[in-house]
C-alpha cells in the first residue's frame, strides 16, 4: 500500500498519456507531430527546456472542448490515486485555448467538472490553480485572474504564473495577482527554475507568493534560503522534471539536499508526468533518495495547501493516521 501523498504542482495538459492523447486528437481531428504511441515517446526525449516548450505547443492544442478538459482531470486523478495521492492542486493554462477560440467559460467549466468528478469517482480532492502564461499580453493575464476569481466557488483556489521565467519577470504580472488576491485566491507562481534568486525575490515581493513552484535555485543565495525557511514558504519540487529539462545534470546533483539542510519546506510533485515519463511514486522515490522522508514531504505539502479548513483537517487526519514508520 503506497503511503499518502499530496501533489501541489502538476500541469493537467501534460498528464495525458500518449494513447489517450492520440484518441483525443483523433476525435478532434487535430494533427499531432506523431501518430503512434511509440512516435510520441520518441519525441519526449528532451534536450532542454526550449524543446519541452516546443513540444507543449505542438501537443496541448489537441485539447479543445470542455469534455477534453474534464477527461484529463479525471484520468489523472485515477492515476494519482493509485500512487496514494489524496489531494491535488492542479494547474491549467486557460489563456492558451482561449487564444485558439475556445470560450473561457468552457475551459473553466471543463476543468471544474473534472475536479468534481475526480472526487466522486476516485476519492481524490482536486483544487485548481490556473496559470498565467508568461509572454502573453497583460490583458490576458488580467482576464485569467478575473476568470479564476469567478470560479472560486467551483474549486479554484490560487493563481499561478508559468512559462519562460528567464524572459518575463514576475514583476510584470503584479496587477493580475493583485486582482487574484483581492478575490480571495492564493499566489503560486513558478520561480527559481530557469532563473535564479532574483526571480524568487520578485515572486515574493511583487506577487506575494504563498508558495513557490520549484524554488530550487534559492540555494544560490543563503540569505534567501534562510528567509524561505523562516517564513515557511513551501517549494513544490519536481526532481525528475528538473532532470528531463536539463535544469540539473543528474538527480544526485539536485539542490533538494541543500534545501532540506537549509530548512526549506519542500513538497514533491511530477510537474508534467506524461511528457517527462514519470509518476508520483517515481518522483517521491527520487526525493527519498535525496534525503526527504515521506512523512516530512506530506507535512510540508499540507502546510502549503490552499484549500478550505475542513479539507485541510481531513488531510491532516489522513497523515496522522498513517503508519509512517512502516511505509
Amino acid at each position: 500500500m503506497p503511503y499518502p501523498k499530496i501533489e501541489l504542482h502538476v500541469h493537467f495538459e501534460a498528464t495525458v498519456r500518449p494513447r489517450t492523447l492520440l484518441a483525443i486528437a483523433r476525435r478532434n481531428r487535430f494533427a499531432l507531430p506523431a501518430d503512434t504511441v511509440e512516435g510520441l515517446l520518441r519525441l519526449y526525449e528532451f534536450r532542454d527546456f526550449d524543446h519541452f516548450i516546443d513540444l507543449w505547443i505542438a501537443t496541448t492544442p489537441a485539447l479543445q472542448c470542455a469534455a477534453d478538459f474534464r477527461e484529463v482531470v479525471v484520468a489523472y486523478a485515477a492515476e494519482a490515486a493509485r500512487a496514494g495521492c489524496v489531494y491535488i492542486e492542479g494547474i491549467f493554462s486557460p489563456s492558451e485555448p482561449a487564444q485558439r477560440g475556445v470560450a473561457w467559460d468552457e475551459v473553466f467549466e471543463g476543468y471544474c467538472d473534472g475536479a468534481a468528478e475526480a472526487r466522486e469517482e476516485h476519492g481524490v480532492e482536486v483544487r485548481l490553480t490556473p496559470d498565467i502564461t508568461r509572454g502573453f499580453s497583460l490583458d490576458l493575464a488580467i482576464k485569467t485572474a478575473e476568470m479564476s476569481v469567478a470560479y472560486r466557488d467551483r474549486g479554484v483556489v490560487g493563481l499561478g504564473l508559468g512559462g519562460r521565467e528567464n524572459l518575463y519577470p514576475a514583476e510584470d504580472y503584479a496587477d493580475a495577482f493583485a486582482v487574484a488576491r483581492a478575490g480571495g485566491l492564493g499566489s503560486v507562481p513558478h520561480a527559481g527554475e530557469l532563473a535564479g534568486p532574483e526571480s524568487i525575490r520578485g515572486a515574493l515581493d511583487a506577487l506575494h507568493a504563498d508558495r513557490l513552484r520549484h524554488g530550487i535555485r534559492a540555494v544560490e543565495d543563503p540569505a534567501l534560503a534562510a528567509e524561505l525557511a523562516e517564513r515557511g514558504i513551501v517549494c513544490d519540487v519536481t526532481p525528475i522534471s528538473n532532470l528531463r529539462t536539463g535544469i540539473v545534470v543528474s538527480l544526485d546533483e539536485h539542490p533538494l539536499r541543500e534545501m532540506i539542510a537549509a530548512g526549506i519546506p519542500c513538497s514533491i510533485s511530477t510537474d508534467d508526468p506524461a511528457l517527462f515519463d514519470t509518476d508520483l511514486n517515481r518522483d517521491c522515490a527520487a526525493a527519498e533518495g535525496l534525503g526527504l522522508q515521506p512523512r516530512t514531504m506530506y507535512r510540508s505539502a499540507l502546510s502549503g495547501v490552499l484549500c478550505d479548513d475542513m479539507t485541510r483537517q481531513r488531510l491532516s487526519a489522513i497523515g496522522e493516521a498513517n503508519e509512517w514508520a512502516t511505509a
